[in-house]
């Protein structure tokens, strides 16, 4: 599926993760914030590369850009599913945010890990939540972002069980999409990331570790929600953990 077509079916009211969606493109995080705060969401992610990559930022007020397919797009509309915070605190899970929107809000894009899930499939490298059908489980861990201005907080990873033999691939294959978090930041050890129980994510869905296989962990573009949420920002519009924006770039080639 093109990604046009598939923006224009979550514009039509189609909610669903978008792992396994639309392969051969990048898949990007959502934060809008006001024009006020967008300095230090800015400063934020220049200073936490693996969890914020930024690939693009749209205006004050500007609803689409290039990513979006041009002036066809609306990043109120075109993702499955939105959350809506105000003070810090998760008001409203929406398929549609047009009535929040307002002319002082900025959006940033970074790059999402499924974009690379398609490289991992085609070497041989399982990715257990697609093959379930089911988001990928994502963590709050007790490892501290640098912190910007007014915004700071943890750490957000996203995990996939590997067999043991194919870590080292992975780590590999990972490494070259740094626009969509590049290799691990952890691998075999939720516990040096102060996770204690990987049947309980904070976000998506659980996923069972194998006898065989090994939790790896990599950074995730739910971090700056987790610290908007931290330090209370106005209001901020981000998207469902999951529930990408499915861009018109094309995947990166890499051997």
């Amino acid at each position: 599926m093109h990604p046009a077509d598939a923006r224009a079916r979550f514009r039509d009211g189609l909610v669903t993760p978008t792992t396994g969606w639309c392969d051969g493109w990048v898949q990007a995080n959502l934060i809008t914030i006001p024009s006020a705060n967008a300095w230090d969401v800015l400063l934020f992610a220049q200073r936490n590369p693996k969890s914020c990559p930024v690939l693009d930022v749209l205006e004050a007020g500007e609803i689409s850009g290039p990513l979006l397919g041009g002036p066809d797009g609306d990043v109120r509309t075109d993702l499955p599913a939105y959350r809506v915070y105000r003070d810090g605190e998760l008001v409203e899970t929406v398929p549609d945010v047009r009535d929040h929107w307002r002319d002082d809000l900025v959006s940033f894009l970074l790059g999402c890990s499924f974009t690379f899930e398609r490289a991992l499939l085609a070497a041989g490298v399982p990715v257990r939540h697609i093959a379930r059908g089911c988001n990928v489980p994502m963590y709050r861990t007790t490892r501290r972002c640098r912190s910007a201005g007014a915004l700071g907080g943890p750490l957000v990873v996203s995990m996939r069980p590997i067999p043991e033999a194919l870590v080292q691939r992975a780590v590999e294959i990972t490494a070259r999409y740094p626009e969509t978090h590049g290799a691990p930041v952890q691998v075999g050890d939720p516990g040096a990331l102060g996770i204690t129980d990987l049947d309980d994510p904070d976000y998506g869905d659980p996923v069972p570790v194998a006898p065989g296989e090994v939790p790896v962990f990599w950074a995730c573009g739910v971090t700056p929600q987790a610290a908007v949420v931290e330090s209370r920002l106005p209001l901020v519009i981000a998207h469902e953990p999951g529930h990408m924006l499915i861009t018109d770039t094309p995947e990166p080639l890499v051997g």
